[in-house]
This record gives structure tokens, sequence and C-alpha cells, in this order.
């Protein structure tokens, strides 16, 4: 039997996508809670956030959310990780910048532990992409998309979205015109 690449990379990506799923569940905690949440998202799903960030490229003027939407489109799958909002409750604690957890919470601002929490989560997410020669980005506008879509439970107000390829020439990276040698 013989496969050729385009016939098995889209058995590779979604398993690569479930290990980094479990990467970021299993990432070091500043207390060892878990609010970190885990998705992943493919076909009309994943076509429906491709269509909410060119609704948003439009809304907001901003071009970057439109080259991110090309992205996703381009690719199967994408891993999406957020934390959920409830603070630790370490009232002396002090990192987000209040006094108190209740008034941090008062504000709408965020935990800083958990944005840590989230920012580690999503380090040992891309680090089984890497390891497995997966092209992928971390990309904030997926998170926003996906923020606005209600796609996560309504106590996660932070996420990011990172989408996967396998392709000679990593979709996510590109000098311009000119920038390669002929």
């Amino acid at each position: 039997m013989i496969k050729y690449l385009d016939e098995i990379k889209e058995d590779v990506i979604p398993d690569i996508a479930k290990k980094m799923a479990a990467a970021a569940i299993t990432a070091p905690k500043a207390s060892g809670k878990d609010k970190v949440v885990t998705a992943i998202v493919s076909g009309e799903e994943k076509d429906a956030i491709v269509k909410k960030l060119h609704e948003l490229c439009r809304e907001y003027d901003e071009p970057f959310l439109g080259r991110d939407a090309g992205c996703l489109n381009a690719c199967s799958h994408a891993v999406l990780i957020g934390v959920r909002a409830e603070p630790f409750g370490l009232d002396n604690c002090s990192m987000c910048g209040f006094e108190t957890c209740s008034e941090m919470k008062s504000a709408g601002a965020n935990c800083a532990l958990n944005i840590t929490d989230l920012g580690i989560a999503i380090g040992s997410a891309v680090s089984i992409a890497a390891d497995n020669r997966i092209d992928n980005r971390v990309m904030y506008s997926i998170g926003k998309a996906v923020s606005q879509m209600k796609i996560f439970p309504d106590d996660v107000r932070v996420c990011y979205g990172i989408p996967l390829s396998v392709s000679s020439k990593s979709i996510f990276f590109d000098r311009g015109a000119g920038a390669v040698l002929k």
C-alpha cells in the first residue's frame, strides 16, 4: 500500500489537535484548579467562525481579521483554548491591579492567575504542534469570534484559537511579494 500526504494529512491533524487539547488541560497551573477549557473545531462549525471573522473584519475595519479568516478557512481544524473567569479568591494577591478579587470582579476585569494559566496552557498546546511539525498560529482574532458566537460557556471570557496546517510552506507566514529569491 502507498499513501501520499494528501491522503494522510487529514488523519494526522485531528490526532495532533486532540493531543494539543490534552496538553492544554494537563499544563501546569498556578493552583492546580482546572479552569482551562478546550475544544476542537472543524467542518461547519469552523466555517461559521470563518464567516464571523469576515463580519468582524468589516465591522471593525481591521484587515488582519480578514487575513486570519483566510488562514482559518485554509485549515481543516483549529484548537480553541479559553479560561473560566472565576477568580482564585486570593484577596491579598492584587496581581490583577485591584486590591481584592471582589473589586476585580466588580470592575469586569480578569484574574491575573487565570490569564497566566491560559498562557501556559496555550504554550503547552503549541509545543505539541511544533514537536509534530504541524504549522500553527495562536490567534486572538479567532478567540474574539468564538466569544461573540458563545461557543464556550458564558464564564469563559478570554480565549484563543490555534488553526493547524500541513503544507510545504506555512500558510501563517508570508514575507510579501519579492521576498523569495528566484
